[in-house]
């Protein structure tokens, strides 16, 4: 009798632990609690509601391991990302049994490895399969242009770097500040504000030679560039749906030439019918 109860336990446990809805119910129960404990709302209800949907994901996980095996579970690219949050929010269950004295710091860091286990309601989107098929396709195509792109990037940020590592240290004092500043200006992030400090003292002259030249880098790298950059990448991502939307077609035309062939045959058939008809009857 035990043992009945026992293998009906787990067998409940286990559909329970498979069951998306309940799990996507564990996660969001999880993202409130955190949340709530982030504004200060915190007691012992609350700690230990965040300990139980810990050990529900990490128990799901050891299912998936028996049912699936290691390698047929982190095969899976859903799979990948339980996993690799569950793993990434485990050290977080050590804030409720290390002691909170002596200004640990470390405490702050696991306790914010807790927010790892949020990005599991992004498998539970609407069509994610397809968006994450559409992104990987873009990423792929897009992908030499983003590489020449952070190339240029680099390029002219050594060239600033040499020109005006002086005139402007907080933006161009080393190569890596440089990179940060060429990317800020691409974006038009508070770009002004670079070519201002660039001149600085400067003769009028050359105040108006910088801005011109900060002007053409906006213009050439920010509006065009990243505008090629989102072109690129939203044509990619529309590719798969346009290749989709292809195949039907192509499969309607298939379906109307067989149509069509079909009726060309029953048409000769007909007036072959009717020739025998007209012909026995001259008889």
């Amino acid at each position: 009798m035990r043992y009945r109860a026992v293998v009906i336990f787990n067998f409940g446990m286990q559909k329970l632990l498979l069951n998306e809805r309940f799990m996507l119910g564990a996660v969001t129960l999880n993202v409130i609690i955190i949340f709530l404990q982030g504004c200060g709302l915190e007691n012992g209800v609350m700690g230990a509601v965040d300990i139980l949907c810990t050990v529900l994901f990490i128990c799901e996980m050891v299912l998936k391991h028996r049912l699936y095996g290691v390698r047929g579970y982190w095969k899976d690219s859903w799979n990948i990302l339980d996993g690799t949050v569950t793993l990434l929010a485990l050290p977080s269950l050590l804030v409720y049994f290390l002691p909170t004295t002596g200004g640990m710091k470390i405490l702050v860091t696991l306790r914010a490895l807790r927010v790892f286990k949020s990005f599991r309601t992004v498998r539970h989107f609407p069509n994610i399969k397809e968006i994450w098929k559409g992104f990987r396709l873009a990423m792929r195509q897009s992908a030499g242009f983003l590489i020449g792109y952070f190339v240029i990037i680099v390029v002219i940020a050594m060239f600033n770097s040499a020109l005006f590592s002086e005139s402007a240290p907080q933006y161009f004092k080393t190569p890596l500040d440089a990179i940060y500043t060429v990317f800020q200006l691409f974006t038009v992030e508070g770009w002004y504000d670079i070519p201002n400090a660039v001149a600085g003292d400067m003769a009028p002259i050359w105040v108006h030679i910088v801005r011109f030249y900060f002007c053409v880098l906006l213009i050439g790298g920010g509006i065009i560039g990243m505008s090629l950059i989102n072109s690129i990448f939203v044509d990619a991502l529309a590719a798969d749906n346009n290749d989709d939307v292809k195949a039907k077609l192509d499969a309607m035309e298939q379906q109307m030439a067989e149509n069509q062939r079909q009726m060309e045959q029953k048409i000769d058939d007909l007036q072959q019918t009717i020739e025998r008809l007209t012909g026995s009857w001259k008889c």
